[in-house]
């Protein structure tokens, strides 16, 4: 059996794709560490993975993002992305190295599984290979890989259809190194210098070209096609939803059975602060409609919800839902766009209306309309007549139910555990060549 030490940074959407993984290890019989926040130690330890701590230097707390980097508030987009990238994930850098090699150190791993914001790996790669045990990267937003066939990572920009694609492509990724992401590259590059480590050879969002495989959590399908992508990559499909075995559906849940459609939308658990965003936008577009709006407030007390003394009689609110039961019976999800309830929603072969401006949600919403699947209201705070024009529109077009149908066939045919298992396993035997 392996011994495998996963390392993530201590953001909730990061961790738990991770765990998803390590729980399918542990099952199989592996020993199991991962390297992480304190926030996040029992939920670790609650499948059988061994909790090792970050130090309280470079264990934020993303939910205090904007207190504590104020400089971020202003920033939509990709010059969000790229403030989180130098300020957040670089600054990072030495912290996270030194507990990954003092972990090491304490206790050698057979291979290492890291996901792709965990820049705390780059010294290891940047340094002998013979110092360090096989890496797999994984993917837990959007590939981030530089492509002569997509626009770089953060711009939201699906490919063209069009000779002009592969020059539009070429003279954006130039702004992305030495202009947007200049900051985070420099900071990695001195981080490593201070270490008596060489630069970085690569571009510092195309890190995961150094490692020994990196697995994407998505279908290849849902991904934008590029000819030149490495040939250590591995699309493994998403992790299968799970949800909480003592939850109990809320007294209205026989009203999914009626004959009206079930929209549901929900913020997610990081981008939830004020749900005027998108929820209630989306409360106030579809009142009297002939639908059933179903709110999770990822959290959030129900109070949290605008007009939520006077909601119209067509709308239900649950701070959590257990995703496995509800989706199989949602016709639309409104979702600002995380990469899990994404996936999850057309893993059930549910369309989707995206309304996302941070982090990786843009992206995802641009892969949401280039396949098909849904419809990417390009803003984070789209007024409620844009919600509604969408939602019924999805209803409306058969095309759109059909797209995710198919990627529910896809993603049922993908098995990630096993694969990132199956990766694991194989680098290590190569490695000992």
């Amino acid at each position: 059996m392996g011994d495998y030490l996963l390392c993530s940074s201590p953001i909730h959407g990061h961790v738990n794709p991770l765990r998803g993984l390590g729980a399918g290890l542990v099952r199989a019989g592996h020993r199991v560490r991962m390297l992480t926040g304190a926030r996040f130690a029992d939920a670790v330890a609650a499948v059988g993975i061994e909790h090792v701590p970050l130090p309280e230097a470079c264990d934020y707390d993303y939910r205090r993002f904007d207190e504590v980097f104020p400089g971020r508030v202003p920033l939509t987009g990709i010059r969000k992305l790229a403030f989180d990238y130098a300020e957040v994930f670089a600054a990072s850098m030495p912290g996270q190295y030194r507990a990954l090699r003092a972990e090491l150190d304490r206790d050698p791993a057979e291979a290492l599984l890291v996901e792709q914001s965990f820049l705390g790996v780059l010294p290891l790669l940047a340094g002998p290979p013979a110092r360090r045990p096989p890496v797999v990267g994984a993917g837990v937003f959007p590939l981030a890989q530089s492509s002569r066939d997509t626009a770089p990572f953060g711009m939201a920009l699906p490919p063209l259809r069009s000779p002009l694609n592969a020059p539009r492509n070429a003279v954006l990724t130039w702004a992305a190194r030495e202009v947007v992401f200049r900051a985070a590259q420099d900071r990695v590059n001195r981080g490593l210098r201070e270490l008596g480590l060489p630069r970085l050879p690569e571009f510092v969002l195309d890190w995961p070209v150094l490692a020994d495989r990196f697995t994407q959590l998505t279908s290849a399908g849902f991904e934008y096609p590029r000819s030149d992508l490495p040939a250590s990559f591995r699309f493994v499909g998403p992790l299968p939803p799970s949800g909480p075995t003592d939850w109990t559906p809320p007294p209205w849940w026989s009203e999914l059975d009626d004959a009206c459609p079930v929209v549901h939308v929900t913020q997610g658990t990081i981008d939830n602060v004020d749900l005027d965003r998108l929820v209630g936008p989306t409360v106030r577009g579809l009142a009297g409609k002939d639908v059933l709006v179903v709110v999770a407030t990822g959290g959030r007390p129900e109070s949290a919800v605008p007009g939520a003394a006077a909601l119209p009689p067509n709308v239900r609110v649950e701070r959590f839902l257990a995703y496995d039961r509800l989706l199989p019976r949602v016709d639309v999800l409104v979702t600002n766009g995380g990469a899990g309830g994404t996936h999850q929603a057309l893993g059930a072969g549910v369309p989707l209306v995206v309304a996302g401006d941070s982090a990786d949600n843009p992206e995802n919403a641009a892969r949401v309309a280039w396949s098909g699947a849904g419809i990417d209201l390009r803003t984070g705070t789209p007024p409620a007549e844009a919600v509604a024009d969408a939602v019924e529109r999805v209803l409306r077009e058969p095309r759109y139910r059909a797209r995710a149908r198919e990627f529910a066939v896809e993603i049922a045919g993908c098995d990630a555990p096993a694969s990132v298992a199956a990766e694991l396993a194989q680098v290590i035997t190569d490695t000992s060549r």
